[in-house]
């Protein structure tokens, strides 16, 4: 233990009491051998200013705990779930579609696409029989999260619906849905029944994904094939901002019930979202 003189006791009467000086603190630690025989109970010694190293393990016990490991952070964790949902996605892209891209590019890019009405009425048609699935999914929810996203405005079935028909109005004839969107509807009817996180990995990613280069391809298809004119599709009523932020603040608070695991599983459907979406943006080109 540090000490401290004490006052001397023989200081002449008139002197004003002189005090020395505190030694310096010195420094102690524990050290606690480790027997290498479990059954063999171990003592302890002090040591002062230094430790030696012996032949034998030895465990130093400070006065301080250890900080402890700092949790791991995922990509936009800190802005809430959706900003994870979109770092994972714009990873799925290509450099030439976002900066975060790391996909590389297959097929013709979106310029020099060569679609055909045949083949953007087979896309909006399964674009319609997903959209349904969907907007029937939430208004009889198998989990109740569902039914937080009912009427958020981002709904697409009925502005399809008015396409459909003015393309028939045109004298062209409307197809039956095709394996794309088949596929895709019935995939989606069987996971929101079992599994909520991947389902709302696939709404998050269609809805969002549409608002954004699903317009740009919408622009681009309608300056080739059909005179510049803006299908329903692309409209929103209301501001489309709002709308998106209204949808994302109910995606973090429903995520914020979810374990890691839970979330991290969320995450790991998004390659098969795109996959899903890809087959049926293709049938553009068909």
């Amino acid at each position: 233990m540090a000490s401290i003189t004490s006052i001397s006791q023989y200081q002449p009467l008139l002197k004003k009491p002189r005090f020395s000086p505190p030694k310096r603190l010195q420094t102690h630690f524990f050290s606690i051998p480790i027997s290498p025989n479990p059954r063999v109970d171990s003592g302890f010694s002090v040591k002062t200013k230094s430790c030696s190293m012996t032949n034998k393990k030895m465990v130093v016990v400070s006065a301080t705990t250890a900080a402890e490991k700092p949790k791991k952070r995922y990509p936009g964790e800190a802005k809430g779930f959706v900003e994870e949902m979109r770092f994972v996605a714009m990873k799925l892209h290509t450099r030439d579609q976002a900066k975060e891209g790391e996909k590389e590019p297959q097929g013709q890019p979106v310029a020099k696409w060569k679609p055909s009405i045949d083949g953007y009425l087979r896309f909006l048609v399964d674009s319609k029989l997903v959209y349904d699935t969907l907007e029937r999914i939430v208004e009889k929810p198998a989990f109740p999260e569902y039914a937080e996203f009912r009427d958020t405005g981002l709904e697409r079935s009925e502005s399809l619906a008015k396409d459909l028909e003015w393309f028939k109005e045109q004298g062209h004839a409307i197809p039956e849905p095709s394996s794309p969107g088949v596929s895709y509807a019935r995939y989606l009817e069987e996971l929101s029944e079992k599994d909520p996180q991947a389902f709302l990995c696939h709404f998050y990613n269609i809805y969002f994904a549409h608002t954004a280069g699903g317009r740009m391809i919408g622009r681009k298809v309608a300056e080739m094939i059909l005179d510049k004119k803006e299908m329903e599709f692309y409209k929103w009523d209301g501001d489309l901002s709002q709308l998106l932020q209204n949808v994302r603040e109910k995606l973090n608070r429903v995520a914020e019930t979810w374990t890691r695991e839970e979330k991290n599983h969320c995450l790991e459907e998004t390659e098969k979202s795109f996959k899903f979406s890809g087959d049926v943006l293709r049938l553009i080109l068909s």
